[in-house]
């Protein structure tokens, strides 16, 4: 049985004919996870539906690019609310309800994950606010893992740090509230960022089921750091040496000189 949730209803009525028409046991409920009272009636509808949940994915995410300094007060509210609070919400509503299965039943077995990104290990320029709710879900998913290990060893989590995957995530502003929008047109960072997102996402090499297969052997093997792009993180090794070293951070660019300079260009231009 699964507990499917989306804020667009085409996307999540598609899925869920789909899966029902394979014989899968579906609830579906349109939701923005940004809400908490929405994901907390979520998990008593899932409670009531289906009983103890054992997987819970985290997995909403929406994009916001641009210098750091020109994103808007309602640009940090949408992409916190659901890139963090999302998970927050999540976390509260589920996690409790797992830990209660657990008492009651040695051989009950759950694993929370959680979908950051690799913008949660490293910080690209352009990026800010969207990098900063990917490091708190990092920070989140550890702490978490540490806080698990003290009371049970039944429920487990993991981070799923994805690179550019073909996703809708570059088109996420067509999700956006309306009394989040912005007023102002979008700046040239934001444009240009924008335009860059679009290209590296739709060039991505790996697709969304090729990352589900990872995860799902991750979660069977109780690793908790998972990577779609294990070469990324090379990236996250040089952050890390620049911390140990109290050294300035390197250029997360420095590898590929002709985008930080066509970036430079269209900035400055």
């Amino acid at each position: 049985a699964l507990v499917l949730a989306d804020v667009q209803t085409d996307a999540l009525q598609a899925i869920r004919d789909e899966l029902e028409a394979n014989g899968t046991r579906v609830l579906a409920r349109v939701l923005d996870v940004a809400d908490g009272s929405q994901v907390d009636a979520l998990a008593e509808a899932a409670d009531a539906e289906f009983g103890d949940v054992h997987l819970l994915f985290n997995n909403a995410g929406v994009g916001t690019a641009g210098l750091i300094w020109e994103n808007s007060v309602a640009d940090w509210q949408w992409t916190l609310g659901v890139n963090l609070w999302g998970v927050i919400h999540g976390l509260r509503a589920f996690v409790p309800r797992m830990l209660d299965a657990a008492a009651r039943d040695p051989n009950y077995r759950a694993h929370v994950v959680n979908t950051a990104s690799m913008a949660g290990l490293v910080n690209p320029p352009a990026s800010g606010v969207y990098n900063v709710s990917k490091h708190a879900v990092v920070s989140l998913s550890e702490s978490l893992y540490h806080d698990l290990g003290l009371v049970t060893d039944q429920v487990r989590c993991s981070v799923l740090c994805p690179f550019y995957v073909p996703t809708g995530i570059s088109a996420s502003q067509r999700n956006r509230p309306l009394e989040l929008d912005n007023a102002a047109p979008l700046t040239r960072s934001q444009r240009v960022a924008q335009a860059m997102l679009d290209k590296a996402v739709h060039s991505g090499k790996l697709t969304a089921v090729d990352v589900a297969r990872m995860t799902f052997k991750a979660v069977r093997e109780g690793q908790f750091y998972i990577a779609s792009h294990p070469q990324a993180l090379e990236g996250v090794r040089q952050r890390a040496e620049d911390i140990v070293a109290l050294r300035n951070p390197t250029d997360p660019l420095a590898a590929r000189p002709g985008l930080r300079e066509s970036l430079i260009a269209a900035l400055r231009g």
